[in-house]
């Protein structure tokens, strides 16, 4: 890595994240990709390892604050922290950091599925918090999560995004249009080893939400998640 690279992540930690890291290398190990050192021999470290570390500190940091501000049944909790730490969720959380231009992959990987890239991109966000946690310690670990992640609790009671998604729609769309969605492939692409579907959800005649997965329930899942979004938008 040269001199001009270094000093982009470095750039990233002060501007983003609002501090210098001792050890820069666990920020870059935190944004490499498994294919990356698979491709360039000289790279033996990638951030499964940060990951595994960052994502007990996520879970961690998420029931202390759950536990601390609401007296919810163990079942309620459980369901608002796997909202608050699913995929998407943090992805998209990756996403607004904007760290995604220094995440090294391999060169197969830059051009695979939008839903691969959102995996990788979660997966670096868990490897980033075992990044700070390593570097920093546990407060600063803290700090970052309730940042970018805990703000968005209220976010996801207001929508009920922590529910089932496929339960929650049928109820929505019985209630609005007493009608049962029906679920709808309308794409396959891929090797039958990786498969990405495209299912949409309809209500009556009507579709109401589009998603994609590696398998037709994860589809369901996410064009029921879209469904839902339709009619919540009604209330406002």
């Amino acid at each position: 890595m040269n001199k001009d690279q270094l000093e982009q992540y470095q750039n990233f930690a002060k501007e983003k994240l609002g501090f210098e890291f001792n050890n820069i290398n666990l920020l870059i190990t935190a944004l490499t990709h498994r294919s990356y050192v698979n491709e360039h021999k000289s790279v033996n470290a990638h951030n499964e390892r940060l990951e595994f570390l960052g994502d007990a500190v996520l879970e961690l940091v998420s029931s202390d604050f759950l536990y601390r501000n609401y007296e919810e049944p163990e079942g309620i909790m459980t369901s608002w922290r796997a909202a608050l730490v699913r995929t998407e969720s943090i992805g998209d959380a990756g996403k607004e950091l904007g760290y995604e231009p220094l995440v090294r992959l391999s060169r197969g990987e830059k051009h695979g599925s939008d839903r691969a890239h959102e995996v990788i991109l979660a997966d670096c966000f868990e490897a980033v918090i075992g990044a700070i946690y390593l570097d920093q310690g546990y407060e600063e670990a803290k700090k970052f999560i309730e940042k970018h992640i805990l703000s968005k609790i209220d976010q996801i009671l207001a929508e009920g995004s922590w529910r089932d998604p496929k339960s929650y729609l049928q109820e929505l769309a019985q209630k609005i249009d007493s009608i049962t969605p029906t679920y709808r492939v309308m794409k396959e692409e891929g090797p039958d080893h990786d498969k990405t579907f495209t299912v949409g959800v309809y209500v009556g005649p009507h579709l109401r939400g589009t998603g994609t997965g590696h398998s037709k329930q994860e589809a369901q899942t996410s064009a029921a998640r879209e469904g839902v979004k339709y009619y919540k938008s009604l209330e406002k």
